[in-house]
């Protein structure tokens, strides 16, 4: 489930906009740690 506020308008194109630029911006915890030089275990703190 998503839960999100929208600021500004409400149309429905926007708001899909909005959803679908959010979600293409999310990295994998594998990316993130390899541009870190890290391991997966050392970025999530496990």
């Amino acid at each position: 489930n998503v839960l999100s506020k929208c600021i500004g308008t409400t149309r429905p194109v926007n708001v899909v906009r909005s959803t679908v630029n959010a979600l293409s911006g999310i990295s994998s915890p594998d990316y993130i740690a390899a541009k870190r030089g890290k391991t997966v275990e050392q970025i999530l703190g496990e």
